[in-house]
Order: structure tokens, then sequence, then C-alpha cells
């Protein structure tokens, strides 16, 4: 029967064939199925309450009640007396520091794990940063230079400046052209008005008694003492 298995195995290996997977073998026993991140989180407070003072506080005060009870009880009350040199206790705090070892590394590899994802999302967040600044120097600098083409404020200022020191050079040169001609016009004005008066008075002279051939007859006879 030994010799049959083997030879058994080896036909169903061979019938079956390398290209399929092997049937999943039955446990007899189950195992344990334990949640990692309960039971990390469990050494994590374990380890994170055995870090502060009120452990020690308290681990003190267990140690100190045991060796006083153990030491001045009544020896039918000791359950761990002092002439065995306080086994149970020792054992006690060995078995303690046993699991405690273990723990803490738990708790520490735990800790280690969540840094270097931080450190990972902290380096892909720097490297977004750095990316993001790179990519805004360079449209700064597209924009330097293309502001460069651009008018300012001072030289629009010194533009419009020269425009109206022009317009007021343009407007004295018209003013000063309008008051000339103006000058001119009066000039002729008072010129045509001195003829007419010249005109005027030499008439007069003309027509008043014996100043020329053209007096009136009337006149001349009422004047004359003879009539």
């Amino acid at each position: 029967m030994a010799e049959r298995s083997p030879r058994r195995e080896r036909q169903r290996a061979e019938a079956v064939g390398l290209d399929t997977p092997r049937e999943a073998r039955r446990q007899l026993l189950a195992r344990p199925q334990l949640d990692p991140d309960a039971f990390g989180r469990a050494s994590e407070a374990f380890a994170r309450f055995m870090g502060t003072g009120r452990f020690l506080v308290y681990m003190t005060a267990f140690v100190a009640v045991w060796l006083a009870w153990n030491t001045f009880a009544p020896p039918s009350a000791q359950f761990d007396p002092e002439a065995l040199n306080y086994t149970l206790l020792t054992l006690i705090l060995s078995l303690q520091a046993s699991y405690a070892a273990p723990l803490i590394l738990l708790a520490q590899n735990r800790q280690d794990d969540r840094d270097r994802v931080l450190n990972e999302q902290d380096r892909a967040r720097d490297e977004r940063a750095l990316a993001d600044t790179e990519y805004l120097t360079r449209e700064v600098a597209a924009l330097r230079i293309a502001l460069r083409d651009v008018a300012t404020r001072d030289f629009v200022r010194s533009e419009l400046r020269s425009v109206l020191e022009e317009l007021r050079e343009e407007d004295a040169e018209r003013d000063g052209r309008e008051a000339g001609k103006r000058k001119g016009g009066k000039k002729r004005k008072r010129a045509g008005e001195g003829g007419e008066g010249g005109e005027e008075a030499s008439g007069a002279a003309r027509g008043a008694p014996g100043g020329g051939a053209l007096g009136d007859p009337a006149e001349d006879r009422a004047g004359s003492p003879s009539s």
C-alpha cells in the first residue's frame, strides 16, 4: 500500500498537468483570524500608556503594596513570601517585560509605516508645488517679455503732456493771428472814418457865406444895406 500511494500521486499529477492549480487542502484546525488594525491600535494604546507618568505611578504603587504585604503581613496571609525572594513578583514583572517589548516594537513599526506614508505624501506634495512654482515662474517671465511692448503709465503720461503742449502752442499761435487780424481791421476802420470827416468839412466850407459862388441869394439881399 505504501508503494501504491506515490504512484497514484504521480499519475494524478501527470493527468492533471502543471497548468492547473492544486486543490486547496482543508485544515483540521481553523487558524484564528485577527484584525491587524485592531491589534495594532491596541498595541499603540498600550505603548502610549506605558510611556506616561501615570503608568509609572501605578506600577510603583503596585510593587510597593506587593512588597509591603508579603513582608509585614502574617506568614499565613503571605502569597509571595520574602523567604522565596518574591518569586511570583519576579515572574509577573518578567512576563510584563516580555509582552511589553513586542507590543512597543509593533507600535513603533506602525508609526514607521505611518511616517513613511506621510513622507511619501509630503514628497508628492512638494513635487506638485515645485512643478506649480516652475510653471508660474515661466508664466511670469512670459508676461514680462510681453509687457516690454506694452505702453506703461509713465510713457502714456509723457505722450499726453507732449500732445497737450503742442495743443497749447497751436492755440497761442491761433490767438496771435486773430489778434493781428483784429488790429488790422481796426486800423482800416479808423482810416475810413477819417476820410469821411474830411469830406464833410470841405463841403461845409464850400456852403458857408462868402465862401463860394453857390451862396443863398436871400441872405445876400438881407445883408446888403442899400436895399
